[in-house]
């Protein structure tokens, strides 16, 4: 096997673990937060502020941890991906 078939073999395989540790975190955030709505309604309903419950928020940081998640997938994919696709294209 060549090199070059050895190092694209190993990009993909770090792109697949990459991919399926941010998967999984993205799965396990959004269904923790299902979990918490079907189960304990009460402490969701907890006032943090005047008009903010705890279910608002952690329902607005879902979303944010999601593009978290993607953003880092999309640096690593351009930092580390992409640089290495180049390279082994030449």
């Amino acid at each position: 096997m060549s090199d070059r078939h050895t190092r694209l073999r190993a990009l993909a395989a770090a792109q697949w673990k990459l991919a399926l540790t941010l998967t999984g975190s993205v799965v396990g955030i959004y269904f923790g937060f299902i979990f918490l709505i079907a189960f304990n309604k009460p402490l969701l309903g907890r006032q943090i502020l005047p008009g903010l419950s705890l279910g608002i928020l952690l329902g607005a940081l879902v979303i944010v941890l999601s593009w978290a998640l993607t953003w880092i997938y999309v640096r690593w994919a351009n930092r580390h991906y992409d640089d290495e696709l180049g390279k082994l294209r030449q």
